[in-house]
């Protein structure tokens, strides 16, 4: 059992891992799944229970004295470190040494061997927050599966990956799992844990609801499972929208570098445009230099007709951009802060009066975007960082509606976030083009860019290769243009 402020999150969950199996972990955000493994990992400790491994009782208190037990675990929230070298966060206390002195040459060789097993390409001495967000996971299960566990917890490891990379990755599971240890798959995709696991469990409310093989269940019974009714995963209908609708974003001629070459967007009112690509195809990186995050070599941004400045956020949200990021813990939150502060920092013109705060209007306009949003918390007053995934993202998209935005730039809409959050972020992504505004959407997931779009574009190598309505977009023209040859691009 453990409770947060009088608060119960976990209710007597049992849960038994198998030696030699993948063992699938379900539920909604705020179901407990990760509290469960926090305490699994010594990050939190239990009110009441017992861990036990290989029958003896043990006490874990600290991250320590899992690793020491044989578990480690690749979180959802990456926990490298950004100023050192792909080399050192992986082998981060636990240097090959000769008479106390670090030979990096023994490393390298380590680590070669490790990439070989795992299937993974990682520069050993690139400094990891250059990295994409994606190959700093590659980072964390290299630092993970090098120590050779007992019990690997993985929290969401493919939110970030292509499909490739998550192939390899739910490959490499079984291998692990091959060696007599057991995984622990955290994941809202549903598809995998079935491809992946043998066994999957699931959590409603902090309480064991199910465990079973998963040769047994289908992605409709896990639902049901997970949230207690049936829940329609279907994306919603789009609006039409008229071929004269207002233009209100044009980018034109967008460059930075080699991550962006020569990009044209356009975006009308009530539209959602879609941008697909593998990772590194420079699909974060146009929409913020859309948005003034990046400063650019070359090109123009006009919102409805009017040029603005760029490399200027700023100069973007007064023109009517808004933009959710990808990281909603590095890049969108301030999470020591309240749900309240955090909806209401970027408005400060609809919340104060001459430059003075009206603490009533912000909390009129917070209580009405958490109502809006459905923003599950026990008050707009406690700090985000103690809602679930999928309350945080929903706290992130609060923060920029209220706004009233022209154009809505979203990346990584649903990432980390359970079923039920995901239908409901969905839905609020048609509404708001519905009510005319003009939204631009990157998703590393191929299905919800076809599902929310009316408009496709696929970039590889930093170029739009493809552009295609609805009616045109498939999965298979999506993965043609992103893997579309070099040659092809010159």
């Amino acid at each position: 059992m453990k409770s947060f402020g009088g608060t119960r999150v976990l209710h007597g969950v049992d849960l038994e891992l198998v030696p030699g199996t993948v063992h699938g972990l379900v539920g909604e955000n705020g179901a407990g799944k990760s509290t469960l493994m926090k305490v699994l990992t010594g990050l939190e400790r239990a009110d009441a229970g017992t861990v036990r491994i290989g029958g003896q009782a043990v006490a874990i208190r600290s991250p320590k004295d899992a690793l020491a037990h044989g578990i480690s675990v690749i979180s959802q929230e990456l926990a490298t470190v950004p100023a050192r070298t792909v080399l050192e966060n992986v082998y981060l206390g636990s240097w090959a040494a000769r008479c106390g002195v670090v030979t990096r040459r023994r490393d390298r060789e380590r680590f070669e061997r490790l990439c070989e097993r795992t299937g993974f390409h990682v520069d050993p001495d690139a400094v990891v927050g250059t990295l994409p967000i994606a190959s700093q996971q590659q980072v964390e299960i290299l630092r993970a599966v090098d120590r050779g566990p007992r019990v690997v917890v993985m929290d969401e490891p493919t939110a970030v990956l292509t499909e490739s990379e998550t192939a390899a990755l739910l490959a490499l599971t079984r291998r692990i799992a091959d060696t007599g240890a057991c995984v622990v798959l955290v994941s809202h995709f549903l598809e995998e844990v079935l491809g992946a696991c043998d066994t999957v469990t699931a959590l409603r409310d902090g309480r064991h609801v199910m465990t079973a093989p998963t040769a047994e269940q289908t992605p409709a019974t896990l639902v049901r499972a997970m949230v207690g009714r049936e829940v329609d995963v279907l994306y919603p209908d789009l609006p039409p929208v008229a071929d004269d609708a207002p233009l209100l974003l044009e980018a034109t001629g967008l460059s930075r570098g080699t991550a962006v070459r020569g990009v044209d967007i356009t975006v009308r009112a009530g539209e959602v445009v879609g941008i697909a690509g593998l990772v590194g195809s420079g699909r974060s990186e146009a929409l913020r230099l859309v948005f003034g995050a990046d400063r650019a070599d070359a090109g123009e941004v006009r919102v409805a007709g009017r040029e603005i400045r760029m490399g200027s956020p700023r100069e973007a949200m007064r023109a009517g951009l808004a933009m959710v990021p990808e990281s909603r813990k590095d890049q969108g939150l301030l999470l020591s802060q309240t749900a309240r502060d955090n909806v209401t920092i970027a408005s400060p013109e609809r919340t104060s009066v001459l430059g003075l705060r009206r603490p009533a209007r912000e909390r009129r306009l917070a209580d009405e975007s958490v109502e809006r949003l459905d923003v599950r918390a026990a008050s707009a007053d406690g700090p985000v960082w103690t809602l679930s995934g999928g309350n945080q993202q929903k706290v992130l998209f609060a923060k920029w509606l209220a706004r009233r935005p022209a154009v809505l730039l979203v990346d990584e809409p649903t990432r980390g976030v359970d079923v039920s959050a995901k239908v409901r972020i969905h839905r609020l992504i048609a509404d708001v083009a519905a009510s005319g505004t003009g939204v631009l959407l990157v998703s590393s997931e191929v299905e919800e860019v076809l599902g929310l779009s009316h408009r496709v574009l696929v970039m590889r190598q930093g170029r739009i290769t493809a552009e295609l309505t609805a009616a045109e977009a498939d999965h298979e023209r999506v993965l043609n243009a992103a893997f579309a040859d070099r040659e092809e691009l010159r």
